[in-house]
């Protein structure tokens, strides 16, 4: 691919190390300026990934997560890409919360994955070589 540039982090999947990944994410997102409102809807949805790897991928124990960060160039759009070896969990099976009920009827959990949904342009998840891979999409 024409422009295409991938970059790569390897790390404890901790919620303490979130500002890192965020860090991590935004640098290479400012390389290519990345507008504003797609920065906050990209930082939101990693905060939602990472947080879920770090609380629910190796539950009790900690493990490594990696994430990837890759460009494309024609059209402009940014691929986040989290890797883990935790449980086997495919996020995007679990289905949308019904927004139409008030907060104190709607069951919890789920509302994080549901704005990740909203506001990237594709995920795709799949369980392979005893890893999850999650990918989001966001054209620029």
């Amino acid at each position: 691919m024409d422009g295409y540039n991938s970059h790569e982090m390897v790390i404890v999947a901790e919620k303490d190390n979130l500002h890192k990944v965020l860090k991590f994410v935004d640098e290479h997102l400012e390389k290519i300026d990345c507008p504003m409102k797609a920065q906050m809807q990209i930082d939101v949805a990693v905060e939602e990934i990472f947080v879920n790897i770090a609380s629910y991928a190796y539950n009790p124990e900690v493990g490594k997560a990696t994430i990837r960060v890759e460009v494309n160039e024609d059209p402009l759009t940014v691929y986040l890409t989290f890797i883990d070896d935790g449980v086997a969990y495919d996020p995007l099976k679990k289905a949308d919360p019904d927004v139409t009920l008030s907060a104190e009827e709607r069951e919890i959990g789920g509302l994080g994955i549901f704005m990740v949904k909203k506001s990237m342009d594709d995920i795709q998840y799949e369980y392979r070589d005893g890893q999850n891979i999650l990918t989001l999409k966001k054209k620029l």
